[in-house]
């Protein structure tokens, strides 16, 4: 009795198995920015958490399903989130703009000539009033404000300069911090995105950043071996702390 159980259940199970494997499918795409095909891009399909680099002609290939979710980061593109729908399997080349990280500079106002009005009378009374912050005029604290926010956005540009010289400071041997991205394939390959996104707590523009200067850390390559696994994931959290304070600086 329990083996013709046992019998129907995987008869039941198996054309639902391989109903969720036909599911997954080759997409292949390409990122561009202003029309150019860009590269140094990385793709995670945050579902079954694999990722993928794109090559030199920013085409990448990638298993993923319909409403299976895209990010792409780079080091300086804005990131982005794609939610697949079943016209983009259709398609024969998924087309994936990004835009460039810019420092927005705010608007300043800038009068000819300095108006001064004198205060005249009873000069107490102003003293005694009580005034409350202008909500346009009062400074604001962009980098930490109280919120938890950040009106204008992460000025990347700053954050990537100063991991850039700490890169030279630390490994002057090294001339190239761009280019030389083996470890970085071997972690988008080995390691789960929700490893660094919800572990690590590193934001979307960020992983690509975190990724390069962790490759440039000699240590880095002894851990590319999958029998190490756990000493890759120490590594890494690792070299998070130090990046967060890097980048809080």
């Amino acid at each position: 009795m329990k083996t013709k159980i046992a019998t129907l259940l995987l008869l039941s199970i198996t054309p639902f198995c391989f109903a969720q494997i036909k599911q997954s499918k080759l997409i292949k795409g390409q990122v561009k920015n202003n029309l150019i095909p860009v590269e140094d891009v990385i793709v995670f399909n945050t579902k079954d958490h694999s990722g993928v680099n794109v090559n030199a002609f920013g085409s990448f290939e990638i298993r993923a399903s319909i409403n299976d979710t895209l990010v792409f980061s780079s080091l300086v593109f804005k990131s982005k989130r794609v939610v697949l729908t079943e016209k983009d399997f259709i398609k024969n080349q998924l087309i994936v703009p990004l835009d460039v990280f810019t420092n927005e500079l705010a608007e300043i106002v800038i009068l000819s000539k300095k108006q001064i009005n004198p205060i005249s009378g009873n000069t107490q009374k102003i003293v005694d009033l009580q005034y409350f912050d202008d909500t346009q005029s009062s400074p604001k604290n962009t980098v930490m404000p109280s919120d938890g926010s950040i009106e204008k956005g992460m000025d990347f540009v700053k954050i990537f300069k100063g991991v850039l010289k700490t890169l030279k400071t630390e490994y002057p041997e090294k001339k190239d911090f761009y280019k030389d991205t083996t470890f970085s394939d071997y972690v988008i390959t080995h390691v789960d995105y929700s490893f660094l996104a919800n572990t690590l707590q590193l934001k979307d523009h960020e992983i690509k950043l975190f990724l390069v200067y962790c490759e440039n850390d000699s240590k880095s390559r002894t851990y590319m071996n999958p029998a190490l696994e756990f000493q890759l994931l120490d590594f890494l959290t690792n070299k998070n702390k130090e990046f967060k304070r890097i980048i809080a600086n």
